[in-house]
């Protein structure tokens, strides 16, 4: 009868032990994570110093809020997962009741202190996340959404159809190579296609590709691991090209259309005036839009450079054309106001009588010199109406030699610049 209570008394000890170990407060003490223990808290988790710790990490881009081309920044939303191993986290899972798994807050563990070195500013997109992921193996996963604006060199040659490369550097700034191994955890396609998946944003950019590698760089303090991620981002041109390609090329287009207006008034040189105050207009537009730092002048730059450069030589051109035409309109006319006056005197004394022979042969002379003079205004005449006519034909082949050679400079620049521009 006692050996009978006896056997139930350890049974029942043995069934209350390992409810006791189905909790995570068991699994806690057992891995010894409430204890302020300096090793698991500040120390890397390794029994032998020469052991380095290896860390896994994973970054996905999840939005693009802005492209600041003037600072060359980048600001994006990025989730960084990252794991490592531990040697003090393991545990067997038969021991627990199968527990594979267990939270703890993230100052309980050691943490690796890795970095954007790019970065100009990071804080938490949302709240900081507090907790750490315990595995039985001995891995700890964390993660963190982080909103950051970093460092990137940007090439604006072909804004606004252009492609930027930003780079992210994950690094640590005290351990070294020997301490602390980085490496990544999914390949970059993977990385690609879940981070276009979770794009929260569809704004200015899209996002093409993330690139992976790794490096090794000697500092002061020894070598150090890199992982470097390259985000490749295209800019969707619409906007641009309808608020402001498109005008530009318009203007381009009226000024070749005035050259069917008339020359001899004012109307062609004062519409010619006002599109070229239009393209200027565009392009104190454009001066807000890009940097003055840029190593390369964009073509977007080229483009309206250029056209602005066309169309005041064709305001010059209708300036010489107008001259020329003035010049041709204009006439000389002391000569036949001269003949008038003599015609004039010459009337007068014939109408005063004849009182003798000598008056008549004085009357003979006057109008030989009447019909002299008469002559002369008319060859006068036809000299200056074909000078006229040599200003006015020198004013129309200036014109269309200009228009020919303006039409054919506007076609060869825009085949260039096209590409230039998307070949």
């Amino acid at each position: 009868m006692c050996l009978g209570w006896l056997i139930f008394y350890l049974a029942s000890v043995g069934s209350a032990s390992a409810a006791g170990n189905c909790s995570y407060k068991a699994l806690i003490e057992h891995l010894g994570l409430g204890n302020d223990d300096i090793q698991m808290t500040s120390l890397r988790p390794v029994s032998k110093w020469k052991t380095p710790t290896l860390v896994y990490m994973d970054l996905y881009v999840t939005s693009i809020t802005e492209v600041n081309e003037k600072a060359q920044s980048l600001s994006t939303q990025v989730t960084i997962l990252h794991g490592w191993l531990s040697e003090f986290t393991g545990w067997n899972p038969e021991d627990f009741c199968g527990i594979t798994s267990c939270s703890v807050k993230k100052d309980m563990v050691w943490t690796p202190d890795i970095t954007i070195t790019e970065s100009i500013k990071t804080e938490f997109a949302t709240m900081e996340n507090q907790y750490v992921q315990l595995q039985n193996q001995g891995v700890v996963v964390t993660s963190n959404t982080l909103a950051v604006t970093t460092a990137c060199k940007m090439n604006l040659h072909q804004f606004p159809f252009d492609i930027q490369s930003c780079t992210f550097t994950l690094q640590s700034p005290i351990h070294s190579s020997k301490e602390l191994v980085i490496s990544p955890f999914s390949d970059a396609s993977f990385l690609t296609l879940s981070s276009k998946k979770a794009f929260q944003t569809q704004g200015e950019w899209e996002l093409l590709s993330i690139n992976m590698s790794k490096a090794n760089v000697t500092t002061m303090g020894g070598s150090q691991d890199q992982l470097i991620y390259k985000i490749t981002i295209k800019r969707r041109p619409l906007l641009y090209f309808i608020n402001f390609l498109m005008p530009v090329f318009y203007f381009l287009i009226l000024d070749l259309a005035s050259f069917f207006l008339d020359s001899s008034g004012g109307e062609k040189l004062g519409f010619k005036v006002t599109l070229l105050l239009s393209i200027s207009v565009l392009l104190l537009l454009l001066k807000d839009m890009l940097p003055s730092t840029a190593s390369d002048i964009p073509l977007i730059g080229v483009y309206c450079v250029v056209i602005f450069t066309l169309m005041g030589v064709s305001v010059l051109e209708t300036i010489l054309v107008n001259f020329l035409m003035s010049k041709g309109n204009q006439t000389v006319s002391e000569r036949p106001m001269k003949s008038s006056s003599a015609l004039s005197d010459a009337v007068k004394d014939t109408k005063s009588p004849p009182d003798s022979e000598t008056e008549q042969m004085h009357a003979l002379d006057v109008l030989k010199q009447i019909l002299v003079e008469f002559q002369a205004a008319a060859t006068h005449q036809n000299q200056q109406e074909r000078k006229c006519l040599s200003w006015t034909r020198v004013a129309t082949i200036v014109d269309v030699i200009f228009n020919f050679l303006y039409l054919t400079t506007v076609i060869v620049f825009l085949i260039t610049l096209f590409k230039a521009w998307f070949l």
